[in-house]
């Protein structure tokens, strides 16, 4: 620690950092004495920062609660790793609405000194990315964290539903999990009014309910598997039903596992899948490397029939050729 504003400013950053340490601990930290420590938190006073001390055995100082420091500083590694946390949010569609991105990320630029604003805008206009924009569902903030907030506490809410039929419904729910799949924000639990394990579109919550009740999470229970499962299993045309003779671990990664059920066999792997269209369930087996059966629906059959003709025609057609 080579100068006495270092110190101070480093003093600063533990105490937001810290609830509460002691002199004798900041001293260690800023490798100093704590008569030295005494006056750097009265530069901090004369700076209008409001450092609290506690005396006693278990003493410490602290900053006042509620206090904010304005504005952020953050290294060039921190505010890039900010923005680009923020620019992936309102890719992925993961952000609450775009409004708040923007204006969080507008926030962050307008505090930083210009040598670090110019090199982040740079990366903010010619960052690009592989994946398309996801359109997203987006919850209201606040229901959002009061569900984040219930089920670190393991305390039961209530919540005004509105489903897809466009039925509004009061229940009680102990939430188990907080999911985001692609655009949209789910809660995975506990349905009193059912009794049964359910999952819901967080945008379709209308209001939380505290309830002085308490719940356990059943011992390893998982709101990502329970959640790509029941997607998996959603109203769709088709039960499809196919033997892929392959190896398991190759097939899984190749495959959606959001909307197949994979189960290992001796003559290969099964494939459970629903299907609203057999055209793209043909394109999805016609784009693996190994040969599979087909168990259901027979429909399937002429599904890959009718690709295998476009494919054919598409091989032997030649440059010039009008398309009809």
């Amino acid at each position: 620690m080579s100068h006495p504003l270092t110190r101070v400013l480093t003093l600063l950053e533990l105490l937001q950092s810290n609830a509460g340490l002691t002199g004798s601990e900041l001293a260690d930290r800023l490798d100093t004495d704590v008569r030295t420590v005494r006056r750097y938190v009265a530069h901090l006073r004369d700076l209008g920062i409001p450092v609290e001390a506690e005396r006693g055995r278990y003493g410490g100082y602290r900053l006042a609660r509620g206090y904010r420091m304005p504005p952020l500083v953050l290294t060039n590694d921190e505010a890039l790793a900010v923005v680009l946390g923020l620019l992936a949010a309102e890719r992925l569609g993961m952000g609450t609405t775009v409004l708040a991105g923007a204006g969080a990320r507008a926030k962050i630029e307008r505090v930083l000194p210009q040598a670090l604003r110019e090199p982040l805008a740079a990366m903010r206009e010619t960052l690009y990315f592989t994946a398309n924009a996801v359109s997203a569902q987006a919850p209201g903030s606040g229901v959002l964290l009061a569900l984040a907030q219930a089920s670190r506490a393991k305390t039961t809410v209530g919540i005004a539903y509105l489903s897809w039929r466009l039925d509004q419904t009061e229940r009680d729910i102990d939430p188990y999990g907080v999911v985001f799949h692609t655009g949209r924000w789910y809660l995975v639990g506990h349905d009193h009014l059912r009794d049964d394990l359910r999952t819901f579109r967080i945008d379709r919550i209308a209001s939380i309910t505290p309830r002085p009740q308490t719940f356990a999470t059943p011992d390893g229970f998982d709101p990502v598997a329970h959640l790509t499962a029941t997607l998996a299993q959603g109203p769709y045309r088709w039960q499809v039903e196919v033997t892929i003779h392959g190896p398991l671990d190759e097939i899984a990664r190749r495959l959606p596992h959001t909307a197949v059920t994979l189960t290992a066999q001796p003559v290969g792997v099964l494939m459970q899948a629903r299907a609203e269209r057999l055209d793209g369930m043909a394109h999805l087996l016609a784009s693996l490397e190994w040969p599979f059966t087909i168990h259901s629906p027979d429909e399937l059959r002429q599904a890959l029939k009718d690709l295998a003709g476009q494919l054919a025609a598409a091989a032997e057609r030649q440059p010039g050729t009008l398309l009809r």
